[in-house]
């Protein structure tokens, strides 16, 4: 039997024609989450590298070195300045570096205890907790939100809830300003704003990034770690039952059940545990760790602080929701067996690599020499004869002063055959100024008297005039015809 208006056949009871409610059923509707206030070692912990890392974020951009910022990443010229170090397009070779030092620190740190970087310096987590401060802050802790929330629209919620999203507003501004000021001196970026003379680059990316900090620390919150964070999906691969992780002890705490704190918990039968929630009540991501481990879970140990604190009233010992591995909890290892098979082959072989990459990109960018010198060859012609009779091949040379003191270059060539020497025509000695680059014309002649016709390889000695220690050689090809 078909429906007598569309043709279709009738639809199921309880399910509406337009095949709404069944489409809706293959999603979740998002719970959203108010998580508890929590004190304790790790909470001390979070807020530390919280206040931390926003010192040196919004901190560094401000420091001034060599009368410049002591960080800045000009796009526009293409020099990176690090403290005292310019660094160039030509210096990429340490940014592979640091991201491979980056891969291995993050391989690391997971193989020995899960996800620490997401619970304690992740930019998600680390501006979620300083927007929930603020939450906290201006509307009250959780059941206090829970109640204003579920509360009329009136004169009070209305007031609370615009003040607390014209603060959260204020530092994602401020966050973006901040991220802008890497890249163009703050001050300047400052001055452009005050002056409304921002340019529309400049004002984008402020924006977004703003908005970014706003919409993820603010409203989307869990879902970016559960839905959108990569490392979610594959740090299992990372894990194994070594790896320290937030463990609930079953063999503990099951059976749970509330009672006194008087009660007798062999006559009652139950365990540690009071299933009194606020393991989950205190998750950022709302999971219940008694189940196990989740993806979901960010490692933060609010749970363990909330658990202990728990226990302290109850007079239980601490620990029921603990740092631990798999391992160690199915066969009750002590804290000194656990740690010998955390420090295992795995990641001993881990932080070998990753201590030995370290020193040599450390090395490197000591040794690296503030001198770089490209040489390119006149291809509007290969040879010519001068009037003297000498023959003569043009170059240029671009010369690359990677530090930030002016300095002066003489220019030199030699045939690689060792044969007879070779006359460079140039003004001399070459002044570039610090974080510069020169380009010079250079003709270079030789007696062909001297040089049979044919193809030479010859080098370019370009040295300091004032410190001879510092000194670049390049080769390029000279044509005697």
């Amino acid at each position: 039997m078909r429906h007598p208006a569309s043709g279709l056949p009738p639809a199921p009871a309880g399910v509406s024609p337009g095949g709404s409610d069944s489409e809706a059923s293959l999603y979740e509707v998002r719970q959203k989450i108010y998580p508890r206030a929590v004190h304790g070692w790790f909470a001390r912990w979070r807020i530390a590298l919280v206040l931390a890392t926003q010192l040196i974020f919004y901190g560094l951009p401000w420091l001034v070195w060599n009368a410049r910022p002591a960080v800045l990443f000009d796009l526009g010229a293409r020099k990176f300045y690090v403290f005292g170090w310019v660094l160039w397009p030509q210096d990429f070779i340490f940014l592979t570096g640091l991201l491979v030092v980056s891969a291995l620190s993050l391989f690391l740190f997971t193989a020995v205890a899960g996800r620490l970087f997401c619970g304690y310096a992740c930019p998600q987590t680390v501006y979620t907790e300083i927007f929930m401060w603020i939450e906290r802050m201006v509307e009250g802790d959780r059941m206090q939100r829970m109640r204003l929330d579920r509360g009329p629209a009136n004169a009070v919620r209305l007031s609370r809830k615009a003040l607390k999203h014209g603060l959260w507003i204020g530092i994602a501004l401020w966050t973006g300003l901040t991220f802008v000021g890497y890249f163009t001196p703050i001050r300047t970026l400052l001055g452009e704003v005050a002056s409304a003379t921002l340019g529309p680059w400049e004002t984008f990316w402020i924006l977004f990034y703003s908005f970014a900090t706003y919409g993820n620390a603010g409203w989307m919150r869990e879902q970016v770690c559960k839905y959108m964070c990569p490392y979610a999906r594959f740090q299992s691969a990372m894990f194994d039952r070594d790896t320290l992780i937030i463990t609930y002890d079953a063999q503990r705490g099951e059976p749970r059940g509330s009672r006194s704190r008087s009660a007798d918990r062999a006559r009652l039968g139950v365990g540690d545990c009071v299933d009194c929630g606020i393991c989950v009540q205190v998750c950022p991501t709302g999971i219940d760790i008694r189940k196990g481990l989740q993806y979901e879970c960010i490692g933060c140990a609010a749970c363990i602080d909330g658990c202990d604190q728990v226990m302290d009233k109850m007079g239980y010992a601490r620990g029921l929701i603990r740092y631990s591995t798999l391992n160690a909890v199915a066969a009750k290892w002590d804290v000194r067996r656990m740690w010998r098979r955390v420090l295992r082959t795995r990641t001993l072989i881990y932080g070998a690599l990753l201590l030995a990459i370290t020193c040599v990109l450390l090395g490197a960018l000591y040794l690296r020499t503030p001198l770089k010198v490209d040489v390119i060859r006149d291809r509007a012609m290969l040879a010519r004869e001068t009037r003297d009779g000498m023959i003569e091949n043009v170059y240029r040379l671009q010369i690359m002063n990677t530090s930030e003191r002016d300095r002066r270059f003489t220019i030199t060539a030699t045939p690689e055959s060792g044969r007879a020497g070779l006359q460079v025509m140039a003004a001399q000695p070459v002044a570039v100024a610090g974080a510069h680059t020169a380009s010079v014309a250079v003709a270079v002649r030789a007696d062909p008297a001297n040089l049979k016709p044919g193809t030479y390889t010859i080098r370019f000695h370009v040295e300091d005039a004032d410190d001879p220690a510092l000194k670049v050689d390049e080769k390029s090809r000279f044509y005697m015809r």
